[in-house]
């Protein structure tokens, strides 16, 4: 099946950083309007779709967070320039001279990041990464008052990127960490035919906590859950086989720990059941052990009792930066996986 590009051109392209994230909870609940028996919003902001099954079937949560990193105004000093607060993991020397959008109450503001500039720098300093508050945001105001007008304490900024396609059927776009997930969650429950219910469950604040993945899977109790993310692809210059073994056009990754086994320890009934698939599908898969960052997977088993719980996840270059780039083959197989996966329970 082809993949709607145009879908995922919006939810790359569509602003959303963690605890903004109703732009694209608006998208999935127009795109699974339909598809789906219920959708409902949680206190949390987590959207919740439910595709009913049997009674005595098991009940699955799939999660794929809304959420991208970003910025947020801090400060405003009498010149009119920004300060800011990082929100979500992000490099600082990824940060200079992008253009940014603050979103305030009355519209879209462009802004771009500057810095003190080299001409002027001591040479001791020049060699130094720039650190994110030694930076500022100008959006052209000629001072505080008339930045005011424009911007508000709080006000969340995302970065400028397009999207585009790529040769090989890739493509390049800000926060495919984690779009691409939440592509592959609808594209699910638009597919899955199984006697189990499934929850799908766009969840918020990931990038600062795994906060909406813990109270849903709290709310939801399900038998079985599956975190749709992505991971790091290791197959471009300056990283080692070693440090990131998952490739791009190589199948997804199932992730079986990461975070060195403080995130998840995949256990076995979910590793056999995504191998599994894979395997009687023909469908390309890729093993991980990982010992850098988690997902909402972390937060899911660990609720209540314990839900067994599995990540899956698109490999994908360059994450966290406005410039990601993934394959469109790896997200389509990994839809199928997973619908495969669901359809066997």
């Amino acid at each position: 099946m082809k993949s709607n590009i145009d879908l995922v051109k919006e939810l790359s392209t569509t602003p959303g950083i963690s605890g903004f994230e109703t732009n694209i909870e608006n998208i999935i609940r127009r795109e699974l309007k339909g598809s789906v028996d219920k959708i409902e919003t949680d206190d949390m902001g987590n959207v919740i779709c439910t595709k009913k099954g049997k009674k005595s079937a098991p009940t699955v949560m799939l999660a794929s967070h809304m959420d991208e990193i970003g910025l947020m105004v801090k400060f405003i000093d009498d010149d009119g320039f920004i300060r800011f607060a990082t929100i979500g993991g992000i490099n600082d020397q990824m940060l200079m001279n992008q253009t940014v959008t603050i979103h305030s109450d009355d519209g879209e503001h462009l802004g771009v990041i500057g810095s003190k500039p080299p001409h002027v720098t001591k040479p001791s300093e020049r060699n130094k990464v720039v650190k994110y508050d030694d930076m500022f945001i100008d959006i052209g105001a000629k001072d505080k008052k008339e930045a005011l007008k424009m911007v508000s304490i709080g006000d969340p900024i995302t970065f400028n990127s397009w999207f585009e396609e790529f040769p090989n059927n890739c493509v390049m776009g800000k926060a495919l960490d984690n779009r691409l997930g939440c592509y592959v969650m609808m594209e699910v429950l638009k597919r899955v035919d199984t006697k189990a219910t499934v929850y799908g469950v766009g969840t918020v604040q990931e990038e600062v906590g795994l906060k909406g993945a813990k109270v849903a899977a709290f709310k939801l109790n399900p038998d079985y859950a599956f975190a749709l993310d992505t991971t790091l692809s290791g197959d471009h210059p300056g990283i080692k086989p070693e440090e990131a073994p998952c490739k791009m056009g190589k199948g997804p990754a199932i992730v079986l720990i990461d975070a060195s086994g403080r995130g998840i320890m995949t256990p076995k009934v979910i590793r056999d059941m995504l191998i599994g698939a894979g395997d009687k599908e023909g469908i390309d898969y890729q093993l991980e052990v990982s010992d850098g960052g988690t997902t909402d997977g972390t937060a899911i088993h660990l609720a209540r009792e314990g839900i067994p719980t599995g990540v899956l996840s698109v490999p994908t270059r360059y994450i966290h930066t406005p410039v990601s780039v993934a394959s469109m083959d790896d997200v389509e197989k990994t839809i199928e996986l997973i619908v495969a996966a669901l359809n066997n329970l």
